[in-house]
């Protein structure tokens, strides 16, 4: 069981999504940042799609109370256990009576706290995420207050900590966010398009869970900017009355009745969603079938870094800890070893 002390802003649990219901009005909810959720929970070695918390800022303060694994992601941050300052982006061991305090993140929004086991509260529609909008899942389907119990599932107390073998690349192509246009695309003059493309739109503070508004070059829609409603997606970007952009995030509605001028391909919504208050980018048009094969390879990046996190040393010299080490240097003859 983990007790939260002292939350951190909009502290919730989040497993992968609620998926397969849209049609029925019901959002998916989820993590913000898929990967840094993923990765969280492979570190402490968790099912990918185990209940973790998610934060916005900085993370808060926990007790453990049992021993467990503990890992956070999304940013650095300091995390302290007990007296030991400890890093993030790896998993570490907390002891029963253990407090946890997680500082502000750098370079990111949102952060991640997983726990070995997973959060084992009562699923609601197949899901343990929570959706705030509409109170559903979680705890309360609300964030979560000083004193609130978490369950934990199962898991093997002698698990290792896993750690990256080695620090994330950069990505290359981090610059512009990718956007496939449309699918209302064709209600905005090729000026407008032009400028949604080539100008730079700043993320304001108006951003949840549910949104973010962002400031630039106003795109007015042809013929007025109210549509029948129709579907809409993490991603979708709506052009409101005001002509300023709103890209819709995990908590998004299921339809809406705003033009859609463009996507944010899948690959590039965590970047965004990391993205700080005030900052600058741009957009750039990708086809659909870039937008594919772009998602192919991140999903194959992340695969192949989660496979290779590897338990660390811990100060003692583990079966499971050993049996991740290349011990072999090389094969040798008998003859040139033995004389």
């Amino acid at each position: 069981m983990m007790e939260v002390l002292q939350p951190g802003p909009m502290l919730t649990v989040q497993d992968r999504g609620r998926f397969g219901l849209r049609h029925a009005g019901v959002s998916a909810a989820g993590p913000m940042d898929a990967p840094a959720f993923a990765l969280a929970n492979a570190l402490v070695g968790n099912a990918l799609d185990a209940a973790a918390l998610e934060f916005a800022g900085f993370g808060g303060s926990f007790r453990a109370r049992v021993d467990c694994r503990i890992a956070v992601t999304g940013g650095t941050t300091e995390v302290r256990i007990g007296s030991r300052i400890v890093p993030s982006g790896e998993a570490h061991r907390a002891r029963a009576g253990d407090e946890i305090h997680i500082g502000p993140l750098g370079g990111a929004v949102w952060g991640y706290l997983a726990i070995s086991g997973g959060i084992a509260i009562e699923p609601v529609m197949g899901s343990r995420a929570t959706h705030l909008r509409t109170g559903v899942g979680g705890v309360g389907g609300a964030v979560l207050k000083p004193g609130i119990r978490l369950p934990l599932g199962s898991f093997d107390p002698a698990g290792p900590c896993l750690a990256p073998v080695h620090p994330p690349r950069p990505d290359p192509d981090a610059r512009a966010i990718r956007v496939v246009l449309g699918p209302q695309d064709d209600r905005f003059a090729p000026e407008t398009i032009a400028h949604f493309l080539s100008d730079s739109f700043t993320v304001t503070p108006q951003r949840d869970r549910m949104a973010m508004v962002l400031d630039g070059p106003p795109l007015p829609a042809l013929g007025g900017h109210d549509i029948v409603s129709d579907g809409t997606m993490m991603g979708s970007i709506q052009v409101p009355g005001s002509g300023q952009p709103i890209v819709l995030m995990a908590e998004c509605q299921t339809t809406g009745g705003y033009p859609k001028i463009a996507t944010v391909i899948g690959a590039d919504l965590p970047r965004l969603a990391q993205l700080a208050t005030g900052a600058r980018f741009r957009f750039a048009a990708v086809t659909w079938e870039e937008a594919e094969e772009i998602w192919i390879a991140h999903a194959r990046a992340l695969r192949a870094r989660l496979e290779a996190l590897r338990p660390k040393p811990e100060g003692v010299l583990s079966s499971a800890y050993l049996l991740s080490c290349n011990l072999v240097g090389g094969i040798w003859p008998p003859e040139e070893v033995v004389w």
